[in-house]
């Protein structure tokens, strides 16, 4: 195991184009660190620049207590897992898992012993004598993972290794990575751009957009006090709700907004350091659509909005109630981009089409909730974690 830490690095490409941005992050000893954020965002450079693979413009890369800038990959005593697997055809899985550590001329019992050690942890002595044309998926992906564990590394790096695998496969093998380095406890610091992947693997997650730090931190954090913008409307799934409002004091606290008000609570505004400097100027408010609840089945003392429902999606275990407000959408560059992350743009702007230029709305409520499309429906608003956020620099307030 080794703390990795990158100080200042920056990667800049022919033509001026900035990959990494002083970016400074410290994995400790035995941490699982995803990075995560939209295409282009930097974090698969930021891997390969920890592995060797590219070469950092400034800063520093240190695995253990060594900088490793001029070293090349083989020296770093890391191993990489890729999207692609990367097995040869032509050897069975046993010839795979092994291939490696005959290449550094380990001993042959040494080689038995790993590769048998790595196989029974991943459950593949069924399969060792077979090639990678007759595994599934998942099998191939093991098979890539034991190759990892068997070169017994400081580190793993993973480059997105669950993304070419179906839904239900992808649940069962992020349970599987779980266990694997519970087991393991090697540093690993691991890449996606699937959120929900990134918050139930990390043990601290890294957003990252055009190659900046946005926040690090454990993911209940990153849900619940977003730093910014882009942050809150990246994390979160479904996303956040955003409202160009007004916060006022007439009859206590609240905010304003598409001709609702919403009241929010004295020791709420005391708390969040800064907010009372806005009182009579316009803000961001975010509602997450968990902070929602059928007004039937919602906490007395939450606020209330009356609403239509336009969509229900019914999940089974809950009821997503898709609604319009009397506003346009937030017209602000973090908002866009983190709604972009999950789709391309035109898919964004026919939503919004859609929706005839006002903002559409997700509340995520019981499944005992009676909404239907086209019926009026009473929402309570959790108003104690509402989220506010500075127009102009997009920062949370507080």
């Amino acid at each position: 195991m080794a703390q990795i830490v990158l100080d200042h690095v920056e990667k800049t490409y022919s033509g001026g184009v900035k990959a990494l941005d002083d970016l400074s992050l410290d994995v400790g000893e035995g941490e699982f660190m995803v990075l995560v954020g939209p295409s282009g965002c930097g974090k698969s450079t930021a891997l390969r620049s920890i592995a060797g693979l590219e070469e950092i413009t400034g800063g520093t890369i240190s695995i253990g207590e060594k900088v490793v800038n001029d070293l090349p990959p083989k020296d770093r005593d890391i191993a990489m897992v890729f999207q692609n697997y990367a097995l040869y055809p032509h050897m069975t899985v046993e010839q795979n898992l092994a291939f490696g550590l005959k290449l550094r001329h380990t001993p042959k019992a040494e080689i038995t012993r790993r590769v048998a050690d790595a196989a029974k942890m991943l459950g593949l002595e069924p399969y060792l004598k077979r090639k990678p044309a007759a595994l599934s998926g998942g099998q191939r992906q093991r098979v890539a993972m034991g190759r990892a564990i068997v070169r017994e590394p400081q580190a793993f790096l993973m480059d997105e290794p669950l993304s070419n695998l179906d839904a239900k496969l992808r649940v069962s093998m992020r349970a599987a990575l779980n266990q694997l380095h519970e087991r393991l406890g090697i540093t690993t610091v691991y890449v996606t751009h699937d959120q929900v992947e990134a918050m139930t693997l990390g043990q601290r997650v890294c957003v990252l957009r055009d190659g900046k730090l946005q926040q690090v931190d454990v993911p209940q954090k990153l849900f619940e006090s977003p730093v910014n913008l882009f942050v809150a409307g990246f994390i979160g799934s479904p996303a956040m709700n955003f409202a160009t409002a007004e916060l006022v004091r007439d009859d206590g606290p609240a905010v304003t907004f598409a001709g609702y008000r919403v009241p929010v609570p004295a020791d709420v505004v005391s708390e969040r350091d800064g907010l009372d400097g806005y009182f009579g100027k316009e803000l961001i408010v975010g509602i997450r659509p968990s902070d929602f609840e059928d007004a039937a089945f919602a906490d007395k003392s939450w606020a209330r909005i009356g609403v239509t429902a336009q969509v229900t999606e019914e999940l089974g275990s809950e009821v997503h109630v898709i609604f319009t407000i009397d506003a346009p959408p937030v017209d602000h560059p973090s908002i866009s981009e983190a709604a972009r992350a999950d789709g391309d743009e035109d898919e964004t702007e026919a939503v919004t089409a859609l929706a005839g230029g006002k903002s559409l709305w997700t509340a995520r409520v019981s499944s005992r909730s009676a909404a239907k499309p086209g019926a009026s429906l009473d929402l309570g608003i959790d108003t104690r974690r509402l989220h506010f956020f500075d127009p102009d620099t997009g920062l949370a307030i507080a």
